[in-house]
């Protein structure tokens, strides 16, 4: 399937359908007073956060979504029936914009949740309301009043715990596939994730987190080179960034040139995200010989002056992955026990 995370729509919420002059006419009463009923109100549009879609691909093939309009009021003082409701599913972590004003309209993040984004018309009334002391057969009604119309952009933003961060080639995609459910496509040339990846990491029957993989962020990236700028926005979600690195490049590339390539195009895209925990994880030590691996871990961490906790991992064979992922569940269970401080902006 191909993976799509930013969508053009355009919603119609249904008119409310027009109230009704009708006169009561029976047998035995052949000047009944108005009896015309009311019109049904038009149906909303609604986006539902779905975890069954990954993807906005469907909103390439259909743009333009309407709510059904309410029913004309009937004699009898008949209601109109309402308009039936247009539930648009979306997947969880989508980002609602108007696309005309920019302003966030919601932030669908849980399955399920709901999101009013064109309200219904409202109801035009029968001429019953309009009956008086002085006017005994009134013939106005009023129509029911047109529903919001609104384009909408999307604007799918990955719900990961951890973010994979790295050059081409660094072993990202099989280390995702090594720690957890996921099997993106691996082969031994750069680029070979072309859009993001999900794996859900079960550490027990009761603890699991779930990792992201993108695409590999090259020089330039900021600016739109490579692939992973355009993903780089579904890391914004993450708690915590692993950022792999090739330990034992063939081409002869420095590890921590390497580093510092990917930390200036984070900081030049977002200065949040620039500023997230952020790991090492050194790969391909099956490449290195045992007696030199603690040698090149600690001339990478002098070179960059890394402070921050570093794993020697082997995506190959598995080594060193285990003890990751207890480090990275333990981080989180911790993260969580934590009181979040809540902004005056939120």
């Amino acid at each position: 399937m191909k993976f799509v995370d930013e969508a053009e729509i355009k919603v119609e919420a249904g008119d409310g359908g027009n109230g009704c002059v009708s006169f009561r006419r029976e047998k035995y009463i052949p000047k009944g007073g108005p009896d015309g009923g009311d019109g049904g109100d038009g149906g909303d549009v609604y986006l539902v956060a779905s975890d069954s879609i990954n993807t906005l691909v469907d909103f390439r093939h259909q743009r333009l979504f309407r709510a059904g309009r309410g029913e004309n009021g009937m004699g009898r003082q008949m209601t109109g029936k309402r308009g039936e409701d247009c539930r648009i599913p979306v997947p969880v972590g989508t980002l609602v914009y108007d696309a005309d004003t920019g302003e966030l309209i919601g932030d669908l993040t849980e399955a399920g949740q709901t999101l009013l984004v064109a309200r219904g018309g409202r109801r035009g009334l029968g001429n019953v309301h309009f009956k008086s002391s002085t006017n005994r057969t009134p013939r106005q009604s009023t129509p029911g009043t047109p529903g919001e119309q609104r384009r909408l952009k999307l604007e799918l933003k990955l719900l990961a715990d951890v973010g994979l961060l790295g050059l081409p080639n660094a072993g990202k995609s099989s280390l995702i596939r090594r720690i957890s459910s996921a099997r993106p496509k691996v082969a031994d040339y750069p680029f070979t994730t072309l859009h993001p990846n999900l794996g859900v990491v079960r550490v027990d029957a009761l603890r699991h987190f779930v990792v992201a993989d993108i695409p590999g962020v090259i020089e330039g990236a900021a600016e739109g080179a490579g692939l992973g700028i355009q993903f780089l926005k579904h890391l914004s979600r993450t708690r915590l960034l692993l950022h792999v690195v090739d330990i034992a490049p063939f081409d002869g590339h420095d590890p921590a040139g390497d580093v510092r390539q990917i930390e200036t195009e984070i900081r030049r895209w977002s200065d949040e995200l620039a500023h997230k925990p952020r790991w090492l994880v050194l790969n391909k030590i099956d490449l290195v010989p045992a007696d030199a691996l603690e040698s090149h871990r600690r001339a990478l961490v002098e070179a960059l002056a890394w402070e921050g906790p570093v794993f020697t991992v082997s995506a190959l064979d598995g080594r060193g992955t285990r003890e990751l992922v207890l480090a990275v569940m333990n981080f989180l269970g911790e993260a969580d026990a934590q009181p979040r401080s809540v902004s005056s902006g939120q």
